[in-house]
C-alpha cells in the first residue's frame, strides 16, 4: 500500500476549512437526489394520476426530513365545524399533537381547520394556469371556519389566540418563463385575489421564491440550494405562527348532537 499517496479532502476537512462551501455542496448533493427521483418517476411511471401521487410523496418525504417533528405533513382534505370541507390538498401542514385527524381511511384522512399552518400543491412546473389553481385551492382551505377558544391555565385562562392566516405555496420540478421569477411571473402572482395569495414557490431546478419577509417585496434565490433554502424559509414562516389555536371541540360536537354551541 502506498501511503504517500494523496487523497481527497474529506467532508470533515472541507467543513473546518470552508464552512459555507461544505454546506452549499451537501446540500446541492440533496437537491440533486430529489431531481432524480422526479425525473425518474416522469421517465417511468405511465400513468399520470400514479406519477402525480409519486412525485407528491417525494416532497412529502423531503418536507418530512427537514421540518420538526410538531409538524404533520400529508396529502389531506381540510374540514371544519360546519362540516364544510376544503379541495383535496396536495400537502397539508398541521398540528399533529392537540387536533386529531379524522374519519382517517388508509391514505384518506380529513384535517380539522384549526389545525393547519399551511398547504402546498405540487405540481410538474410553475406556469399561470398552475398558479391559479394553487391560488384557487389555497382559498378552499382560507374560507372555511376556525374555532379558537380561551385556555385554562394554573394561574387562570389564556385569551383565545388570534386566527392567523394559513400559508399557502405551490412546488414543482420546473418553471416555464425563461426569466424564472421575473417579469411575467411577478404578473400573475400579483394578480391573483388576496384569498388566493401563495406566499412560496419552489421550481427546484430554477429558483425559491417567497414574500415572507415583510420588509420587501419578495425574496428569489436562484441556484444549487433552492429547495433547501426554500425548506429553511418555510420553517422560519411556520415558526413565526406559533401553535394553532385551541380548537372548540363543542362546535364540532354540536353538529353531530343538533344542538346550538354559545361558541
Amino acid at each position: 500500500m502506498n501511503m504517500n499517496k494523496k487523497t481527497p479532502a474529506g467532508a470533515k476537512r472541507v467543513s473546518e476549512t470552508k464552512g459555507t462551501a461544505f454546506l452549499q455542496e451537501a446540500f446541492y448533493h440533496q437537491q440533486r437526489v430529489l431531481l432524480d427521483n422526479l425525473a425518474l418517476a416522469e421517465k417511468s411511471i405511465t400513468h399520470q394520476g400514479k406519477r402525480g401521487d409519486v412525485t407528491e410523496r417525494h416532497f412529502i418525504t423531503t418536507l418530512r426530513a427537514y421540518l420538526p417533528k410538531r409538524y404533520a405533513i400529508d396529502s389531506a382534505i381540510v374540514i371544519d365545524s360546519t362540516g364544510k370541507t376544503s379541495d383535496q390538498m396536495d400537502v397539508v401542514i398541521y398540528d399533529p399533537q392537540y387536533t386529531p385527524t379524522l374519519l382517517d381511511q388508509h391514505d384518506h384522512k380529513y384535517v380539522t381547520a384549526e389545525a393547519v399552518y399551511a398547504v402546498l400543491e405540487v405540481k410538474p412546473t410553475i406556469n399561470k394556469t398552475y398558479l391559479e389553481y394553487a391560488g384557487k385551492k389555497a382559498a378552499s382551505v382560507r374560507r372555511l371556519k376556525r374555532t379558537s377558544i380561551p385556555i385554562p391555565h394554573a394561574g387562570g385562562t389564556y385569551p383565545a389566540k388570534p386566527l392567523f392566516e394559513i400559508a399557502a405555496g405551490l412546488i414543482a420540478p420546473n418553471i416555464e418563463w425563461a426569466d424564472g421569477f421575473g417579469t411575467t411571473f411577478l404578473g400573475h402572482h400579483s394578480a391573483l385575489p388576496a384569498q388566493n395569495r401563495l406566499e412560496c414557490v419552489l421550481a427546484v431546478n430554477k429558483a425559491s421564491f417567497d414574500i415572507f419577509d415583510k420588509t420587501v417585496n419578495h425574496t428569489v434565490v436562484p441556484g444549487n440550494n433552492a429547495l433547501v433554502f426554500f425548506l429553511f424559509r418555510l420553517l422560519q414562516k411556520l415558526q413565526s405562527l406559533g401553535t394553532v389555536p385551541a380548537i372548540c371541540w363543542n362546535s364540532y360536537a354540536s353538529q353531530l348532537a343538533n344542538i346550538k354551541s354559545n361558541k
